[in-house]
């Protein structure tokens, strides 16, 4: 008697549970019929293999895997061909207009073809598509005629050229959907003849294709991204309305006045307004820091007013006769020495503020304090100009002999130590509080007794600006990164070279391209910026994450180069510590601050001469002109000093002490 299946206590779980061949796996509840059971058993006495019984198994298996690569590899990313950058950028324009026509319909390798094989002429490359998709629908729409064998002797060969038959009159060729889309009403009404179907005449696509490319224009404009051809030094004059640009700093000991000076001096300059100036007044006495108004001009932040020191590098500018004046003022206290060294580093002048107070000045001049080491720092990053203002000369009464002998020790100082010529120092007494002698010439009976020279702002008019390497690649060096809405601006001052809006750039060390738009200098919207330039940048197509304080952004046909090793001359500050191989130090560059160590001493130099007077010193100590070797543990971006005579300076630091200053002779 036949089995049968106990359908009311089934499992529907069970049921459910089903093989690739649509058949439960428990099989041995139910009957299992012949044909079930040559699917599931195999049987030696059938002269079956092994291998032929699993092949047929895994046929689909097969077949299904073949599909999907053939899917993954017409899905795969179309990598465009290596092109020059102002190539690249044309073909990109060319492909977009493309795309605002077609949309979808055509592959990026199709279309990247068809304008190259144009010459990048987007009408000529929209004709190839469209005669490429009618020949084709044509040529899927003709039905061949059967082959013929041709004799040759005793050979038989098939006939491989087939004569394609006229497609009927109830065939119509395929069309582009574009096409079909922009056919009049009276075309589409209209019958086709009873002999061959009438396709588009070349008029007609002519006429398609053109509104087709006045609709794409009017829907969708495009700027053009062709640099624009600028003549740098003649637009820097009409820019600059005659005058000459400098970056000035403001350096000096902790306390010095250097902040109220300068906001004293703006305010006279009437760069700041009577209304600001009364907020900050009654706010300042507000917290019982009246005297503190002027320099609350330029010290912005919460935390600078409540500690009443400078702490960041605050930045503004302001006009004189002669200048245009981007005004960096640095802070004076120890801690934020790396600080002040990021905003000399972008100074061509400086202006030396001291304390004229009996033991102030000395507090500041002697060891430990910042006016001698400011001083060092100043010339050692390449400012070859100063100016030091005595400051607070109205608390010592205009006293000519304290004055005198502040003059007669700095210029020591100066020409000794320090390095700077003595005709490009000078020295001015003023007032930062009452403002006497900034902006203009002395009034005080009591200075005018003794001295007749120029005001603070004429010395400022006397600076000599130095040459800038506009012809040289274009390199700037990030200060600053803010946020944006769907991008991100970095501010910074160009070293050398020139940028325009839309120009191709590099991030180094990351290596990473990009394009820079909207460049902002002075607070006005330019079209391009050149050498000396503090400016700000909207950065597009580049990972905020790349780009930080002390990235270099540079031209894309010139980068930067980068290193982990390199070779220095160095001069050593007075010391305490002997410098030894294995050293760790901090390496100081423009705004980069870089863990390093002094993997080798080369040897000692001559101080007159720079002849190597000793290979291979154990240690360099004080005062020592040497030659080392730095390493990093991460690339970093530097420059030849012979190439570049500001991103080729250095600085060596350690525990809140400089150590040394040094120039780039050679990039490992």
């Amino acid at each position: 008697m036949a089995r049968h299946r106990n359908v009311r206590n089934l499992d529907l779980d069970d049921e459910m549970y089903d093989d690739f061949y649509g058949r439960s796996l428990e099989e041995t509840d139910f009957c299992v019929s012949p044909s079930t059971e040559a699917e599931f058993m195999f049987r030696r006495d059938k002269g079956h293999t092994l291998s032929s019984f699993i092949e047929q198994d895994t046929k689909i298996d097969e077949k299904d895997e073949e599909n999907e690569e053939e899917d993954f590899a017409e899905e795969e990313e179309y990598r465009r061909p290596q092109l020059d950058p102002a190539t690249q950028e044309k073909l990109q324009t060319c492909i977009e207009k493309i795309e605002d026509i077609f949309g979808d319909s055509y592959h990026e390798r199709e279309m990247v073809n068809a304008v190259m094989t144009s010459n990048y002429n987007v009408e000529a490359a929209v004709d190839a598509l469209i005669n490429k998709n009618t020949s084709a629908s044509a040529s899927a729409s003709a039905v061949p005629t059967p082959r013929k064998p041709e004799f040759f002797g005793n050979n038989i060969v098939i006939n491989t050229r087939d004569s394609p038959k006229p497609p009927s009159s109830t065939q119509q060729p395929s069309k582009p959907q574009f096409l079909e889309s922009k056919q009049s009403e009276s075309a589409s009404s209209s019958k086709p003849s009873s002999g061959a179907s009438t396709p588009k005449t070349d008029t007609s696509r002519a006429q398609s294709r053109e509104s087709l490319l006045d609709d794409s224009i009017n829907r969708t404009p495009k700027a053009s991204k062709s640099r624009e051809v600028i003549d740098i030094p003649s637009e820097l004059k009409k820019r600059q309305s005659g005058k000459e640009l400098i970056n000035l700093v403001v350096i000096g000991h902790v306390d010095a006045g250097k902040s109220t000076l300068m906001g004293h001096l703006l305010f006279n300059l009437g760069n700041v307004s009577k209304r600001a100036m009364h907020k900050n007044e009654m706010e300042s006495k507000k917290s019982g820091k009246g005297s503190f108004a002027f320099a609350w001009v330029l010290d912005e932040t919460e935390e600078e007013r409540t500690r009443g020191i400078t702490m960041d590098v605050a930045m503004t500018m302001f006009e004189t006769k002669t200048k245009l004046v981007t005004l960096l003022d640095a802070p004076g206290h120890r801690d934020f020495i790396p600080n002040m060294i990021q905003g000399t580093a972008q100074a061509d002048v400086a202006i030396l503020v001291v304390d004229s107070r009996p033991g102030e000045f000395e507090a500041g001049f002697d060891a430990g304090g910042q006016t001698r080491e400011h001083a060092i720092l100043a010339r050692s990053l390449g400012v070859g100009q100063l100016i030091v203002a005595v400051n607070k000369m109205d608390s010592i009464n205009w006293s000519k002999e304290r004055y005198d002998a502040i003059v007669l020790k700095m210029k020591v100082f100066m020409a000794k130590q320090a390095g700077f010529k003595e005709s490009d120092v000078s020295y001015v007494p003023c007032s930062g509080l009452s403002g006497e002698n900034l902006t203009e010439k002395a009034k005080e009976p009591a200075l005018l007794e003794w001295y007749k020279d120029s005001s603070l702002v004429e010395k400022i008019d006397i600076f000599s600006p130095p040459l800038r390497p506009i012809e040289k690649p274009f390199r700037l060096c990030v200060s600053d990164v803010y946020k944006g809405q769907g991008s991100f601006t970095i501010a910074g001052k160009v070293e050398s070279g020139s940028v325009q809006n839309n120009d191709r750039i590099m991030v180094m060390p990351a290596g990473e391209n990009g394009m820079v738009k909207g460049l902002t200098t002075r607070d006005e919207g330019v079209r391009f910026a050149a050498a000396g330039d503090y400016i700000t940048a909207s950065m597009h197509g580049v990972d905020m994450a790349h780009v930080t304080v002390g990235s270099i952004i540079c031209d894309v046909n010139a980068p930067m180069r980068t290193t982990t090793k390199l070779a220095a001359r160095i001069v050593i500050f007075n010391i305490q510590i002997p410098l030894t191989k294995g050293f760790m130090v901090v390496f100081h560059s423009q705004n980069l601050a870089e863990p390093a160590t002094i993997s080798k001493l080369v040897g000692i130099l001559n101080k007159n001469t720079g002849e190597i007077v000793q290979r291979r010193p154990r240690c360099l100590t004080k005062q020592m002109n040497a030659i080392i070797e730095v390493k990093f543990s991460r690339p970093v971006c530097v420059e030849l000093y012979r190439e570049n005579k500001v991103l080729g300076r250095f600085m060596l630091r350690y525990s809140g002490k400089t150590l040394a200053a040094g120039v780039i002779t050679e990039i490992k």
